[in-house]
């Protein structure tokens, strides 16, 4: 029997004793005389041994006051706290010391909100933020189509950092991966709108602002708590297999597009000049028909004039006529003068003035 001595048969003098030291048997122990001596040894060691249940009384209160200090919790100034009540979410606390009720009703988290966070799409490096190099490219991820049906290869980061708390937390469950799905597809929808040069050249800061604005979007769409602040476009390149075929078109480009301009800046120089000298031209012209014009109705006028006088005075105006003809034809001639009158036999001596006048300035040009 379990109650019985272990060591030793049923006639030994101590064979009928139990466990508890009572005699006659299998009796159980007495429940409230274990009970009045543990608490006659709490009542010991309490401090004087008296207190009875104002102890047990002050007991439980410090216990409960530790408890609700429990509740106090610290939001560092890089932070944001979480309050969750009974696992649910509900609230966002700024930094500084703030309190929850205590565990298991409330917890708080406290995720830090200023961090920078880097995700790369296209490539992988090593390194600290702002120190990487790369190691290998992710073709998988960098060749993208563009808008005109050619392929590039392009390499770019994005940086984000935590707006809600408490959105991050419970509404996606990997956010690093969900911002990389979004920046990898937002660059393809962006990339598929544009042509290869605009990605290549001029256009590399256009994509950026539009690949952060789209992300941003649906991001926001999905509650992520997340806000990008910046896409940067590492490399955007056609792929190694045909970029030096792509060169030499862009070579190619260049020298077309600078004969082009050359032809323009030809055409410019000489256009003007010619414009110029066509309206240099028909003014000219205009000029010339205004001075025929007024030279005929001169004529016209001096005609009619004459005509007018000549009714009133014929033998007067053809006289006078005739005068004005010959001042104009005798103009600049040398004239000599023979007169009949007088006997002289039609001849008239006849200094030659003009002549020695003429020798006499040779002689004073010889001297």
């Amino acid at each position: 029997m379990p109650w019985s001595n272990q060591g030793g048969g049923g006639g030994g003098g101590d064979g009928g004793r139990g466990p508890w030291g009572q005699g006659g048997g299998q009796q159980p122990p007495n429940l409230e005389e274990l009970l009045r001596k543990g608490q006659d040894r709490f009542r010991g060691a309490l401090p004087g041994g008296r207190w009875g249940g104002r102890g047990v009384f002050l007991i439980i209160l410090v216990l409960i006051a530790a408890w609700m200090a429990s509740g106090f919790y610290r939001v560092g100034p890089d932070e944001q706290g979480v309050v969750l009540r009974f696992g649910k979410f509900t609230g966002s606390t700024s930094p500084g010391l703030r309190y929850h009720l205590p565990t298991p009703i409330e917890t708080a988290l406290t995720p830090k909100v200023t961090r920078v966070n880097r995700v790369e799409v296209g490539f992988q490096s090593s390194g600290d933020f702002g120190r990487s190099s790369a190691l290998r490219n992710l073709p998988e991820e960098s060749l993208m189509l563009t808008g005109d049906e050619n392929i590039v290869d392009i390499n770019f980061t994005v940086l984000w950092q935590i707006s809600n708390a408490g959105h991050f937390l419970f509404n996606i469950q990997r956010p690093e991966n969900t911002v990389k799905a979004v920046a990898e597809s937002v660059m393809r929808e962006v990339v598929g709108g544009s042509k290869i040069n605009t990605v290549l050249t001029e256009g590399r800061n256009e994509v950026e602002r539009q690949t952060l604005d789209l992300m941003q979007s649906t991001l926001d769409e999905y509650k992520a708590g997340i806000v990008i602040t910046q896409v940067k476009l590492a490399k955007a390149d056609p792929p190694s297999a045909v970029i030096d075929a792509f060169r030499d078109v862009q070579a190619a480009r260049a020298d077309e597009e600078r004969l082009v301009n050359e032809a323009q800046a030809y055409s410019n120089d000489i256009l003007p000049r010619a414009r110029g000298e066509s309206e240099r031209i028909r003014q000219e012209a205009e000029g010339y028909q205004k001075q025929t014009v007024a030279q005929a109705e001169g004529e016209v006028s001096r005609y009619l004039a004459v005509q007018r006088e000549y009714k009133l005075a014929p033998s007067v105006t053809r006289t006078r006529l005739y005068l004005e003809t010959m001042e104009t034809v005798l103009q600049g001639t040398t004239k000599i003068v023979i007169d009949n009158k007088g006997g002289s036999q039609g001849v008239l001596p006849y200094l030659p003035l003009p002549e020695l006048q003429g020798r006499t300035g040779q002689k004073a040009e010889t001297k």
